[in-house]
């Protein structure tokens, strides 16, 4: 079965296409000859998920599915969620973005933060969505140079060291995109 992922990143696809396995070809935007800017004008996390789905399927008509990402801060009434990647602005660079939200936690005791990942699927015409969080805390300052976005801030609960000292094998066993992604592969595998 086919499944379009609404994303042009094709190492992403490829990551995902090698976990969700046989009987299922994951194709992505740039494959299929999906070009259209698409906009991500939702409040949450779960509506830009569902737009970008369904923007899809609209299209093609095909099954398809559509993550969205942030990071939710406590003591910034969950900013900045659905703006993480242009918290600093348009330019989205994610030094910015850190620097502007270690900015904004200068005075604040409570660090705590989670990462949340929403996936939207559309099989058949029908929507379901998965999501996976990861808790911890931002801290005082940017340590390690793995991953991207704001992994060298932030340290998962019951661990010592930020997203960004850990090797992408351990990341992809903990974080929030894989327990989503574990979720929906799950689902897919007892989907009929």
């Amino acid at each position: 079965m086919e499944l379009i992922f609404a994303s042009h990143n094709e190492n992403k696809v490829t990551e995902i296409a090698a976990l969700i396995g046989s009987g299922y070809t994951v194709k992505s935007l740039s494959a299929i000859g999906f070009n259209t800017e698409m906009v991500e004008n939702g409040s949450t996390l779960t509506e830009n998920a569902l737009i970008k789905a369904r923007t899809i399927y609209q299209a093609t008509n095909k099954n398809c599915f559509a993550d969205d990402t942030g990071l939710l801060v406590e003591a910034l009434n969950n900013e900045p969620g659905v703006y993480s990647a242009r918290y600093a602005g348009n330019q989205k660079n994610d030094h910015d973005n850190m620097n502007l939200l270690l900015e904004n936690l200068k005075n604040k005791s409570n660090r705590n933060a989670n990462f949340t990942t929403v996936i939207a699927l559309i099989m058949d015409g029908h929507e379901y969505l998965f999501e996976g969080k990861l808790f911890g805390e931002i801290i005082t300052e940017k340590i390690g140079s793995n991953g991207f976005g704001y992994d060298p801030i932030f340290k998962p609960k019951d661990f010592n060291i930020t997203l960004a000292q850990m090797d992408l094998d351990k990341k992809n066993t903990i974080s929030h995109r894989a327990i989503a992604f574990k979720k929906m592969i799950d689902f897919l595998h007892n989907f009929k």
